[in-house]
């Protein structure tokens, strides 16, 4: 059994750091390169694309919604035509900077209300399939059911070791109490389950059946490196090999 790790990175911004991008890219697999609309900026970029090429970690463009303030987590009504080209600006800035540096961008992961958006919304899913697929042929990684598979975007199914899931299989709001989860033994267990059997448990005590390749990390959870470390040697720990889907 194959799984990948991934985690968001590159979420600073000028003097503002945020996460510890080198501790975690000695434990993901896949790198979510924020590139500059809710976070990071061009030498931020640099340094991590720099910092995964020399560890053979896998490189993704996080687009997002143009939204520094909000870090990209504002719901935001954006014109199909404008997104499309505001998606295909930050993959192709990233991958400029991966190739400039020996690497590549492998794959797109939308961030924050992008990413939500696009699992219902057929317009904006359809702006950012149409911009990756001006760029060439990348896989997207999303929730399964989302609108971009129903456009037949390539896309590569991702569930979450550190967020809490509703009944009907869907994130809870980061506005809503226990949300996000921080203790390493339990989202380590999330994550064999996630893996070896198919199955989160919500937080109504349901069992909700998930299919995933990949499992996210987040960069930005407080402890999001003990988080990783829990996850990537608890995996390794039964049997499931950690390694890139690209």
């Amino acid at each position: 059994m194959r799984i990948d790790l991934n985690a968001d990175l590159g979420e600073g911004f000028g003097a503002w750091k945020l996460g510890d991008d080198a501790a975690l890219l000695e434990i993901v697999t896949s790198a979510n390169v924020a590139c500059g609309f809710h976070a990071g900026d061009p030498l931020t970029i640099r340094r991590v694309c720099e910092a995964a090429v020399a560890r053979g970690v896998a490189i993704g463009a996080q687009v997002s919604y143009r939204d520094l303030a909000g870090f990209g987590r504002r719901e935001m009504d954006v014109p199909a035509e404008e997104l499309r080209a505001e998606v295909l600006y930050q993959l192709a800035a990233v991958d400029g900077i991966a190739r400039a540096v020996g690497g590549r961008v492998a794959y797109v992961k939308p961030h924050g209300a992008l990413y939500n958006r696009i699992v219902w919304d057929e317009v904006q899913a359809r702006a950012v399939a149409d911009a990756v697929a001006d760029y060439g042929t990348l896989p997207v990684l999303t929730v399964p059911g989302s609108a971009l598979q129903e456009l037949g975007t390539p896309t590569v199914t991702e569930y979450f070791a550190d967020r809490a899931y509703t009944p009907e299989g869907t994130l809870v709001s980061r506005r809503e109490p226990g949300s996000v989860l921080h203790d390493p033994v339990e989202v380590a267990a999330r994550a064999i389950r996630m893996a070896r059997e198919g199955v989160v448990t919500a937080v109504d005590g349901s069992q909700v059946r998930v299919t995933a390749r990949s499992i996210c990390v987040h960069g930005d959870t407080p402890g999001a490196v003990r988080l990783a470390r829990a996850v990537h040697d608890a995996l390794v720990g039964v049997g499931v090999a950690v390694e890139a889907f690209t």
